[in-house]
């Protein structure tokens, strides 16, 4: 885990950073305005209901976002990895959160007071057009999930589900290994099953030598049949 010290370097400096677009000057004055948060694995960011209080931005760990639906069921809405926001559709859009996020293991977050954010970072335009091209994404990517969620068989689910993984945190150093280590739980609630469902696909997939699981880790054997996978749906 990085230190806060460490944490507000990476912050500032990273290119992939919002915070790099300020100017010197801004950056000197964001450091006054700034929360750093160590978030245990399980710890929540912030629930659904509750009012944004500022900006958030991961810069060590995982993230998952969720929403809490029939039953006390979680669907996993999105994940997000560092350099990432956090709950900021809420707080430009002046609602509560719709969601909950909770750390998927120890993570480091920036937390930037309302103020600041509205009265110094929206004023750069950069940073505001970085924040829209973010939001539309976000919303393309929420339309195809809606479509993959409501009319992919379970293979199709699971398969992108694995390919999401891929895209958002790579692979460990051995060029196969998903770089995210999730329970059946969360993998079924990213893919819109049950649990059971989830363990009996992977277990078809590693059967099928198109992954291989040990434990919480999975290898991603075949990219090429499980993109195809996916696309069948």
């Amino acid at each position: 885990m990085l230190s806060h010290e460490m944490g507000i370097k990476e912050m500032l400096e990273n290119p992939k950073s919002v915070f790099s677009l300020l100017t010197p000057e801004e950056k000197e004055q964001l450091l006054k305005h700034i929360t750093l948060t160590n978030f245990r694995k399980n710890e929540f960011i912030y629930k659904e209901g509750d009012k944004p209080t500022g900006f958030a931005f991961l810069i060590e760990g995982k993230i998952k976002i969720f929403k809490e639906g029939v039953g006390g069921r979680e669907q996993i809405i999105r994940m997000t990895k560092p350099n990432g926001f956090i709950g900021y559709r809420a707080l430009l859009a002046g609602e509560i959160h719709i969601a909950s996020a909770v750390a998927l293991e120890d993570s480091l977050a920036c937390h930037v007071d309302s103020d600041f954010f509205f009265n110094c970072m929206l004023k750069n335009s950069e940073i505001a057009a970085k924040l829209l091209r973010k939001l539309a994404r976000e919303l393309g990517f929420s339309n195809s999930r809606t479509v993959t969620l409501t009319q992919k068989h379970i293979r199709g689910r699971l398969a992108e589900s694995l390919l999401l993984l891929k895209e958002k945190y790579g692979y460990e150093n051995d060029g196969a290994t998903l770089k995210a280590f999730l329970s059946r739980e969360d993998i079924a609630n990213l893919s819109n099953m049950t649990t059971s469902n989830a363990i009996r696909t992977l277990s078809t997939f590693a059967g099928e030598k198109v992954i291989a699981i040990d434990g919480r880790k999975i290898r991603i054997l075949d990219a090429h049949k499980l993109d195809r996978i996916s696309k069948l749906g």
